[in-house]
């Protein structure tokens, strides 16, 4: 048994304090997990691993409530800033858990808000949007819920509709060009890409008698 003889709150970090046993400094806690620590109290090896564990976990939840804080994250995400930090494997697994059970964390509605918050703010492909939500490391089925109902074709116009304003004056085949690779890049595939192309060429008060080659969109 070992007798509790300071408990000091750390001058770099006031959420932690540092706790000595028998005079001596032995392990810093979050002051959250120490709450129930006094000066005088003894305190056995079983005790001290149980305080170190229950530590650990806390330094890892509010890690990832930093790392959440700054935008909605994926499961993978987490993880990967867990181990970035060198969380041991089974706390960073019980971290997921709690935030799973707490509703911080759920990859159906991630992948849902990505393709939400995508489609206003910078329109692309579904085939492009299931690429970011792999890279996220969300499963199969919630990447094809949150893609299944995407419609292409306003998605492309509307992509296009923002670039189009860069465009004004130009001749038709530089148009054509530069608005047909515009929308390549965000994966619209040439189908989709075309039409929209034209569409967007006779909106802006150019003739309706076009042409619109495969090559020419890379």
């Amino acid at each position: 048994m070992k007798k509790i003889t300071a408990i000091e709150v750390q001058k770099k970090n006031p959420k932690r304090v540092n706790i000595h046993l028998d005079g001596e400094f032995a392990f810093g806690l979050d002051r959250f997990v120490a709450a129930w620590l006094v000066v005088g109290q003894t305190l056995d090896e079983e005790k001290i691993a149980r305080l170190q564990a229950e530590d650990a976990q806390e330094k890892a939840y509010r890690q990832a409530l930093l790392f959440l804080g700054v935008r909605a994250r994926s499961e993978r995400e987490v993880r990967k800033n867990l181990e970035k930090h060198e969380m041991p494997p089974a706390v960073i697994e019980q971290t997921i858990e709690r935030l799973r059970e707490e509703h911080l964390l759920n990859d159906g509605q991630f992948a849902q808000d990505w393709v939400t918050n995508r489609s206003e703010f910078r329109p692309r492909s579904r085939r492009a949007l299931i690429v970011e939500l792999k890279q996220k490391g969300l499963a199969e089925a919630d990447i094809r819920s949150a893609t299944e109902a995407m419609d292409e074709e306003a998605l492309a116009y509307a992509a296009a509709e923002k670039r189009v304003r860069r465009l004004e004056g130009l001749e038709w085949n530089d148009f054509r060009k530069k608005l047909g690779d515009f929308l390549a890049r965000r994966g619209f595939a040439y189908d989709v890409v075309a039409p929209t192309v034209k569409r967007l060429w006779s909106e802006c008060g150019g003739s309706t008698n076009t042409e619109f080659e495969d090559e020419e969109v890379s």
